[in-house]
């Protein structure tokens, strides 16, 4: 689990230096910091990944707890499930945001709208076919 620790560090210290870019297997992606608290431990966590914005409502961003197709969903998705809240940074913004799980029709588009720009996602979404289906999470931001 360090290794991933490690990585973690790595693109959150660079998100934060680069006004929210990172390079590497990220580079040119959109990139969001999230904010959440263990839903047993109550530690305080963040958790680098990709996103996909709405482009109907600017308030609005996806986020997808693939796990890069891993047959569990990540710890971050539980907790943001459980608190229903959470903080985002995203460039140099940072703020508060409602947390809502997508299903159905809307789930299945916004998801093939990801793997269409990024096909790392339709290969995630292939390996854990049949065992789990991937959430997606809308964030709302809110006041």
């Amino acid at each position: 689990m360090s290794g991933m620790n490690d990585f973690n560090t790595q693109v959150i210290e660079e998100f934060r230096a680069n006004e929210g870019k990172v390079g590497g297997n990220f580079a040119g992606a959109p990139m969001v910091l999230v904010h959440h608290r263990g839903r047993k431990s109550g530690a305080e966590h963040v958790a680098p990944m990709m996103y996909l914005a709405d482009d109907a409502d600017p308030s609005t961003i996806y986020v997808f707890a693939s796990k890069a197709g891993a047959p569990t969903n990540p710890d971050w998705y539980h907790n943001l499930v459980a608190a229903g809240t959470a903080e985002v940074e995203v460039g140099t913004d940072r703020y508060p945001v409602t947390v809502t799980e997508l299903t159905g029709a809307d789930r299945d588009r916004v998801y093939a709208e990801q793997a269409s720009r990024y096909p790392g996602f339709a290969e995630y979404e292939e390996k854990a076919r049949g065992i789990r289906v991937i959430p997606v999470l809308a964030l709302r931001r809110s006041s």
